[in-house]
């Protein structure tokens, strides 16, 4: 039962002499699943509540580092990364504000994740030059109206040994409309695993 959206949060982590993280090389280091992640899943929660953008941008992949994974395997990956993996985060973002905080404000309770579902995807597979760490269905728990419920965020992905949101909502979606993922009664089930 796929609703509409997908997120994934990280604050923005600045680099050697003040870069960017997406400026910098990809390294194999293991994300961490403790007090980091949920950090970010509650800066993601925040950007919902808020219906912003912008800081759900802190969140997410980096551009640069985008760029590089996808130079030599799409035709254009600066267009692809602002029209498709923006445009559907924006829209995803506005669809869970519009689910979780209307007509009544929801309060984030937990980030739920299944460590075991994590996987390294080699450089080659799903159209990327460069390998990272994947893990799928990352749920926020909340409560609204004196009941649990939780979302999906459909993928997250690492650069430099952090998570990052790269599919808020469903990739691919038969429409592009923003899409709230795997909403449901209670704390939900994290997974599964696979994908990319």
């Amino acid at each position: 039962m796929a609703a509409l959206v997908s997120f994934l949060l990280w604050p923005t982590i600045v680099g050697a002499a003040g870069s960017s993280p997406g400026s910098l090389h990809q390294t194999s280091t293991k994300p961490s699943f403790s007090v980091g992640l949920d950090t970010q899943m509650r800066t993601l929660w925040r950007a919902i509540e808020a219906d912003a953008p912008a800081l759900g941008k802190t969140v997410f992949f980096p551009r640069g580092a985008y760029l590089q994974m996808k130079a030599g395997t799409i035709v254009d990956p600066s267009g692809d990364y602002t029209s498709r993996l923006i445009g559907f985060f924006d829209l995803d973002l506005a669809a869970y504000h519009q689910t979780i905080d209307v007509p009544r404000a929801a309060t984030f309770l937990r980030v739920g994740v299944n460590p075991a579902d994590a996987a390294w995807i080699p450089a080659g597979a799903c159209e990327n030059k460069i390998g990272y760490w994947h893990v799928p269905g990352v749920r926020l728990v909340f409560e609204k109206g004196g009941k649990v419920e939780s979302v999906e965020v459909a993928s997250l992905i690492s650069w430099r040994g952090v998570w990052y949101v790269v599919h808020l909502g469903p990739n691919p979606r038969p429409t592009d409309v923003g899409t709230v993922d795997g909403l449901v009664t209670g704390p939900g089930r994290p997974g599964p695993a696979g994908g990319c």
